[in-house]
């Protein structure tokens, strides 16, 4: 279980993770850039009977709430880095507040693939965060694509904000 009771996902697609949150109970925030992906997330979340505040936009240009105790994403942090980390780390400032919890879900540079998401090394992923967070765990895992049957490498990093 995640510590605390509101959670921001950050690029929540069409919701499956979002829904997932909310079953066990927490306040969810969901945001994705993709306005058809949201739609099929608001209707995937009315069929489960949950109650989750969806938005269309930049989380980069957006007042989304908060400050809430964790924020989650697959995959945003690993594509922005190259186009807007400033940004992103102005963000995440301001939804979090010291103790809340970051995951994030990233591809792994030890093994880029052509078809996989973009990569991040340990190094980089540490000296780009770790001024605003505390990293408490780093995992390595196999993300599963729907377009095809490749598993790229990716990181699970989990982070507490100073």
């Amino acid at each position: 279980m995640l510590p605390g009771k509101t959670v921001l996902e950050i690029g929540c697609g069409t919701g499956t993770n979002a829904i997932e949150l909310a079953r066990r109970g927490y306040q969810v925030t969901a945001i994705d850039l993709v306005d058809l992906a949201v739609r099929r997330a608001k209707d995937k979340a009315q069929r489960a009977g949950v109650d989750i505040d969806f938005r269309v936009g930049d989380a980069t240009r957006m007042d989304l709430g908060g400050p809430f105790d964790v924020v989650f994403d697959r995959g945003v942090y690993h594509g922005i880095r190259a186009r807007n980390l400033s940004g992103f780390r102005k963000m995440l400032k301001r939804v979090t507040r010291p103790g809340s919890r970051w995951l994030t879900l990233a591809g792994n540079a030890k093994e880029p693939t052509a078809n996989g998401p973009p990569v991040v090394s340990e190094d980089e992923f540490r000296s780009e965060l770790e001024p605003l967070f505390k990293i408490l765990e780093v995992r390595e895992f196999r993300f599963t694509l729907d377009r095809d049957d490749s598993r790229p490498l990716g990181w699970s990093i989990l982070m507490e904000r100073r």
